[in-house]
């Protein structure tokens, strides 16, 4: 999974692979009884197209094959996404990873998955975009429809908008989009306002909550808890796909979002919560965005594992000397000691009524009018 690797100077560095898997090992999320740590083969291209278009496909296999002639067309040798040697087969095991999840809830073998390297949300049907080359989310999706699940409800947490996802199944009305966001008025990719709200055939299913800069965990979770479980309970999803980029912690260097691991970990426990009430635990987790390799993704990742795996991480936990020193030696960087923040998650039910001063909640009551009333929900009481 390290090979997806756009060189030293990129913040999409391939040491928070390393590092969230031998902190999760360190901490024996890999070790229970009922978890499988399995390989993956890279996504085939006939696997590749059930998202992405055949000419982009090539165009990708063809840059990778020969780095300096890029694609600038198709998103390929940018700034965003350097072209390198290998970057097919690199992006198409990333990919294959959320296939092999698909596949293991398709064929019962597992109830619930992890692909901390995906979550490569932005990858578009035609060209790459924003440090994404394959959408794996997209693809195992895809994979679920394709063996018969009849709906599926994508929840995207990353600070950046969803768009590739949400633009994929646009106008499928068995593929609920939900993402909670940095307002693309500050942030790239620049959409993601509520009222994209899905195309002609599937109007309502797409669902975006544009946050302020500086949102924290309190009113981030606030935004989530008015809008995601209300649409999740009204479209009745059979599986959850979920992308958990941490890039919406305080310290992220690419973002503006103020939230802590924490409220992270609360994020991806609510997910869980909606896995186990509405679709018989069935439920793929991703990564994503995240840029502070070393002092939040690992942790923030590690919580995501065991959540999954039904054994979560006290956030009083003391992250093991091992895993630390290995950091210090290996980076040169002193780590957190505690698998939390310290912060005060708490946060106000929509119940209590809305706050019309309040930006957070214009966003939210934004999307509620846009989106409830598709569901039968009434977007000032439900």
């Amino acid at each position: 999974m390290t090979e997806y690797n756009f060189g030293p100077t990129h913040p999409m560095a391939p040491a928070r692979l390393e590092l969230t898997a031998r902190l999760a090992e360190s901490l024996g999320l890999f070790q229970l009884g009922h978890v499988t740590v399995a390989p993956c083969a890279p996504a085939s291209d006939d696997e590749l197209r059930t998202v992405h278009t055949a000419d982009y496909v090539e165009a990708v296999r063809r840059v990778s094959a020969d780095p300096m002639t890029p694609d600038a067309e198709r998103g390929l040798g940018t700034e965003d996404d350097p072209a390198f040697a290998g970057m097919h087969e690199a992006a198409a095991r990333l990919a294959g990873g959320s296939l092999t999840a698909a596949d293991a809830l398709l064929s019962g073998t597992a109830v619930r998955a992890v692909n901390f390297s995906g979550g490569m949300h932005h990858a578009a049907r035609d060209h790459a975009s924003g440090f994404c080359i394959y959408n794996d989310a997209a693809l195992a999706v895809q994979k679920l429809l394709d063996g018969g699940v009849a709906r599926v409800a994508y929840i995207d947490v990353d600070a950046h908008h969803g768009d590739g996802t949400q633009n994929i199944f646009w106008d499928d009305p068995r593929v609920l989009t939900l993402s909670l966001h940095e307002t693309g008025v500050m942030l790239f990719p620049g959409t993601g306002f509520a009222t994209e709200s899905g195309g002609p055939a599937a109007p309502g299913t797409a669902a975006n909550i544009a946050l302020p800069p500086w949102t924290e965990d309190s009113a981030w979770l606030r935004a989530f808890h008015a809008v995601v479980p209300q649409l999740v309970k009204a479209f009745a999803p059979e599986v959850i796909v979920s992308q958990h980029g941490c890039d919406s912690h305080r310290n992220d260097p690419l973002t503006h979002l103020n939230l802590t691991v924490d409220g992270q970990r609360e994020a991806a426990a609510a997910v869980a919560g909606l896995a186990a009430r509405y679709c018989d635990n069935r439920w793929i987790a991703t990564g994503g965005g995240g840029y502070d390799i070393t002092g939040v993704v690992p942790r923030a990742w590690s919580h995501l594992i065991g959540i999954v795996a039904g054994q979560a991480v006290p956030v009083t936990t003391r992250i093991p000397e091992d895993w630390r020193s290995y950091v210090k030696d290996t980076y040169g960087m002193w780590t957190p000691d505690s698998m939390g923040d310290g912060a005060d998650i708490w946060w106000r039910s929509w119940e209590v009524g809305y706050d019309p001063n309040d930006e957070v909640d214009r966003a939210v009551m934004a999307t509620r009018k846009e989106v409830f009333p598709h569901h039968g929900l009434d977007p000032w009481f439900d």
